[in-house]
C-alpha cells in the first residue's frame, strides 16, 4: 500500500493532503492546472523535499531516501528520451545504471519493445519515431526496471487527439497486465475514468474527493466538483425552487431530463455533434441542458420530462 501525509508550501500555493493507494491500484489525480498534482508526483519521487510528512510504500518509509533508491519509474510529459540513444538504449538506460547483467537487461529490453510493438524500431532514434511511439518508449523505459510504483505525469498530453485515443486504450491495457501500483495525473476526467481504478479530485493543493470513477462522477461532493466533472445542470437555491426543488443548491444528472411529455420550453441552442445533438432549453425560467441522437431547431417550443428525484442536493 502507499500512503502519503505531504504538506509542501511555494509562494502563494500551499499543497496539504493524505492519500492512500492500493497495491496494484492505478489512481488518477485529477484536477485543473495549477492544482498541485505533479508537484505530488515529484514529492513521492523524491525530486521535491517535503515541508512536513511522510511517503510509505508496503510499510517502508521512503521520505529520506534519494530518488533512485526508490523503486520508482516516473514517465514525464514530454518524455525526456536521449536523442544520442536508440531506442533500445534508451528502454535499457536504467537497467545499465542498476548494473543488470547483460544478458537478463537485453531479454528484459526485448520483452518490453515486443509488448510496446516496438521491435522493429529498436535500432532507431527517438526523432525517427511519431509521437504514439516516442511515447510507449519513454513507457517501456519507466517500466524496465520493474518498478514497484509508476508515476505517470500527463502522459497523453503532448499528443494529438487521434494519437491521444488510439494510446489511451494501450496504456489502459498495459497498466492492467503490468498490475503496478499508479499514479496518473490528468487533467482529463475521460482519460482518469478509462485508465483507472479510483479518481481523486484536487482543488487549489487539497484534497476534494476520491472514489471510484462513477461514484466521484455520480455524486460529486459540491457544485465546484460537479462542474469541473463537466455536469451543466447546476441549479442555484432560486432556480432549484423554480423547478419545484427544496431551495438549496442542485446537480440535475444527464437520466434526469428527457424530451416527452412534462414541462412547456423552449428550445434556446442546438449543438450538433455528429452522432448526437446538445439542446440548451429554457423551462419555467431555468436554462437547462440535454443530448438526444435528434433534437428540433432553435426557438422550437417542446415539453421537457424533468425526473425530480433523481436531483443531487450539493454542498455549495
Amino acid at each position: 500500500m502507499l500512503e502519503l501525509s505531504l504538506e509542501k508550501s511555494f509562494p502563494g500555493f500551499q499543497l496539504a493532503l493524505d492519500l492512500m493507494a492500493q497495491e496494484g491500484e492505478v489512481l488518477a489525480l485529477l484536477g485543473p492546472s495549477g492544482s498541485g498534482k505533479s508537484t505530488l508526483l515529484r514529492l513521492i519521487a523524491g525530486l521535491l523535499a517535503p515541508d512536513r510528512g511522510f511517503v510509505r510504500f508496503g510499510g517502508v518509509d521512503l521520505t529520506p531516501l534519494p530518488p533512485e533508491r526508490r523503486g520508482v519509474g516516473f514517465l514525464f510529459q514530454d518524455y525526456a528520451l536521449f536523442p544520442h540513444l536508440t531506442v533500445a538504449e534508451n528502454v535499457a538506460f536504467g537497467l545499465v545504471e542498476a548494473r543488470w547483467p547483460r544478458a537478463e537487461r537485453e531479454a528484459r529490453v526485448r520483452e518490453l519493445l515486443e509488448r510496446m510493438e516496438l521491435l522493429s524500431h529498436a535500432g532507431k532514434r527517438p526523432q525517427e519515431l511519431s509521437g504514439g511511439e516516442q511515447q510507449r518508449v519513454a513507457l517501456a523505459r519507466a517500466l524496465a526496471p520493474k518498478p514497484r510504483l509508476l508515476l505517470l505525469d500527463e502522459p497523453l498530453g503532448a499528443l494529438d487527439l487521434r494519437l491521444r485515443e488510439e494510446l489511451l486504450f494501450f496504456l489502459r491495457r498495459t497498466l492492467r497486465e503490468t498490475r503496478v501500483t499508479t499514479l496518473l495525473v490528468t487533467h482529463d476526467q475521460g482519460e482518469a475514468f478509462l485508465l483507472a481504478h479510483r479518481v481523486a479530485v484536487i482543488r487549489q493543493g487539497r484534497l476534494v474527493q476520491v472514489g471510484r470513477p462513477e461514484e466521484v462522477y455520480t455524486k460529486p461532493k459540491d457544485a465546484w466538483t460537479a462542474r469541473f466533472m463537466g455536469h451543466k445542470n447546476l441549479l442555484s437555491p432560486e432556480e432549484s425552487q423554480r423547478i419545484g426543488l427544496p431551495p438549496k443548491p442542485h446537480l440535475l444528472p444527464p437520466g434526469a431530463l428527457r424530451l416527452g411529455e412534462g414541462a412547456e420550453g423552449v428550445v434556446e441552442e442546438r449543438l450538433y455533434y455528429g452522432p448526437r445533438v446538445g439542446l440548451w432549453v429554457r423551462v419555467k425560467g431555468v436554462r437547462l441542458y440535454l443530448e438526444a441522437q435528434e433534437g428540433p431547431e432553435e426557438g422550437t417550443p417542446i415539453r421537457l420530462h424533468l425526473d425530480l428525484n433523481q436531483a443531487l442536493p450539493l454542498e455549495g
